[in-house]
């Protein structure tokens, strides 16, 4: 187990929170404030404990080098937005210019230091980086899930100098994956989608010993499909991976998991939006042909099964979603998802930066249980990977 802000007593206290502020910017201006919004909440409640908050991240890759463009300093408004109170900044993260800020704290400020990755010993874990980090605080909270996966300084090194606890957003992530896969209501269905069958191989193989029910589509199924000798005409496949394909296939049928593979198919001559199309059998796909959404048959096939489940993880789209007609099967599933899961027969988790925005166009991002922004982290938790960040905080 992990401590919580719930078993921390912060009055007083320099609290150093790590938080995942790499988000989205264009002109130096953030465009989307969503994970800052999401990680807020545990900055508010800290400050509201009467505790010195200081906030650690990262920005984008700048390889230990000081690079302007990838300063923090731009999040500093929407960061005081989002607590409500105003937020100061230091231009490093170690050193005198950080201690000094630290010093000029009073009982709830908050403090955004510098990109932690303009230094080398962010990335590599190095130990003298880390104490130094830890040396600005009294206690460590990770809020950010995002970069659990990764043994950082600043997410793992921290840990072995001060006491830790999750955040409020780390403890929310963790708690409805728990909910998913390790303490799941039953029959679980898992949708995998994607393009690559190769990057996905040990997230299947996991899945099938956790789930009743595992959907395959997207451009991945394609290999499914033609390791079956099913026609696939020009549709994106990795023609090494059939073999592998067809042992995940034989795996599943021996564990007793339903594997669900489309049936029917919308094929088109061009990979464009608004391209001429046809729904066609997965026996009848022309070869000048390539599969970019699944049919109505197969739509129809998983409103079935999705009526005999309790519990759905989702990574990846059916289809082409971002190419109008091709994110109709995407949509339309997602919706069904939705409609079960506020009705209370469902719990629903989903995530991974495709599934956010397919679920974001059919308009139902709040009507899953959760939807996580992790990305990497989401799906290395899938894979059944240890989590660095997360069990530094175990430990």
């Amino acid at each position: 187990m992990y401590r919580t802000l719930d078993d921390l007593n912060v009055k007083g206290k320099r609290v150093l929170v790590r938080l995942d502020l790499n988000v989205p910017m264009k002109d130096g201006k953030v465009t989307d404030a969503t994970r800052i919004e999401r990680q807020a909440g545990t900055l508010r409640e800290l400050a509201a404990g009467g505790a010195r908050v200081i906030v650690l991240s990262h920005f984008d890759r700048p390889k230990g080098q000081v690079v302007p463009e990838m300063s923090l300093r731009p999040v500093l408004k929407p960061l005081s937005e989002a607590v409500s109170q105003p937020v100061t900044f230091a231009a490093d993260c170690i050193g005198e210019v950080a201690e000094s800020a630290v010093a000029a704290m009073r009982g709830n400020n908050i403090l955004l230091l510098e990109n932690t990755r303009f230094h080398k010993g962010e990335e590599t874990n190095d130990r003298v980086f880390a104490a130094e980090l830890a040396n600005l605080g009294d206690i460590f909270v990770n809020d950010a899930f995002s970069v659990a996966h990764r043994a950082h300084a600043s997410t793992e090194g921290i840990t072995h100098f001060i006491p830790s606890a999750a955040g409020r957003s780390m403890e929310t992530e963790l708690s409805h994956l728990a909910k998913a896969l390790e303490h799941p209501k039953r029959p679980v269905m898992a949708i995998v989608g994607g393009a690559k069958i190769s990057t996905k191989i040990m997230l299947l193989e996991n899945l099938l010993s956790k789930v009743q029910v595992l959907v395959i589509v997207g451009a991945m199924a394609n290999t499914f499909l033609s390791a079956k000798g099913h026609p696939i005409g020009k549709s994106l496949i990795e023609a090494d991976q059939r073999q592998t394909a067809a042992k995940i296939v034989s795996r599943a049928e021996k564990m007793g998991v339903a594997i669900i593979l489309p049936v029917d198919v919308v094929a088109a001559k061009e990979f464009k939006a608004g391209a001429e199309h046809r729904t066609a059998d997965i026996v009848d796909v022309a070869d000048e042909e390539m599969i970019l959404d699944i049919g109505p048959k197969t739509i129809e096939l998983f409103a079935t099964r999705l009526q005999n489940v309790a519990t759905i993880v989702w990574n990846g789209p059916f289809g082409a979603f971002e190419m109008t007609p091709f994110d109709t099967a995407t949509t339309a599933a997602a919706k069904m998802v939705a409609e079960q899961t506020t009705g209370g027969k469902l719990l629903s988790v989903a995530g991974g930066g495709d599934t956010v925005a397919a679920l974001a166009n059919a308009r139902v991002l709040d009507r899953f249980t959760y939807v996580s922004t992790a990305g990497g982290a989401f799906l290395e938790w899938l894979e059944g990977r240890v989590l660095p960040g997360v069990a530094a905080l175990e430990n």
